[in-house]
């Protein structure tokens, strides 16, 4: 189908877009409640930690051993790591959304993403994100991270794409900003229907899956 629009490169973020954050504030006050762990001090460390640990200069045996294992538990390593990649879901309509965008209009579906490396791999293989998405620009696999400019530049140059030429869906506002002062056309993500609409309006349109759902 040829396009009416010059729009040939989606950017998309992960977490919060495609699948529920991997390892948010929520999930670590989980963590923290299901282990009987000392929140207040988790998060000191997670946070003194985790940006290292995003951009892969740490493993996730390096990051556990940092801000829980650094003392005895009454549970292991793998029971931790367990919880840590079940806290992961789909975004079902999200990923079906991209899947039929990029059959309808031929679209690149690049991954902009902060993500540490075993998360990251963990949730491609477990929700098949490799079946649609051409290249994932991970924090972890690119040592840049958002919200510095370097990776959605670094993004553009890998998808061999102008920046007029690429849409990004993203749910935080501030790296939004950053990558339109790239020149790329982005959408603030806050549900299914409204990025459906403001995806229409840039003449990439999901006539089926409006379709399905007024019947």
């Amino acid at each position: 189908m040829k396009r009416s629009t010059e729009i040939t490169t989606l950017f998309l973020d992960i977490g919060g877009v495609l699948l529920t954050d991997g390892w948010d504030h929520h999930a670590r006050k989980r963590a923290a409640t299901h282990f009987k762990l000392e929140w207040a001090e988790m998060e000191d460390r997670h946070h003194l930690t985790f940006d290292t640990y995003e951009d892969g200069k740490l493993t996730l045996e390096e990051y556990l051993g940092r801000v829980v294992f650094y003392q005895k538990r009454a549970f292991t390593r793998a029971q931790f790591r367990c919880f840590m990649f079940a806290q992961s879901k789909p975004y079902p309509e999200m990923i079906g959304l991209v899947r039929k965008l990029k059959a309808k209009y031929g679209l690149e579906i690049v991954v902009v993403s902060n993500e540490a490396r075993e998360l990251n791999s963990h949730r491609i293989r477990k929700f098949k994100l490799d079946g649609f998405v051409d290249s994932f620009i991970s924090s972890c696999f690119v040592h840049a991270r958002k919200p510095d400019a370097d990776i959605f530049r670094l993004a553009l140059d890998i998808a061999q794409a102008p920046a007029r030429q690429v849409v990004y869906i993203e749910d935080t506002p501030m790296f939004v900003q950053i990558a339109e002062g790239l020149g790329i056309r982005s959408i603030l993500h806050t549900d299914y229907r409204t990025t459906c609409a403001k995806l229409a309006a840039l003449g990439l349109k999901n006539n089926e899956g409006a379709t399905h759902e007024t019947n």
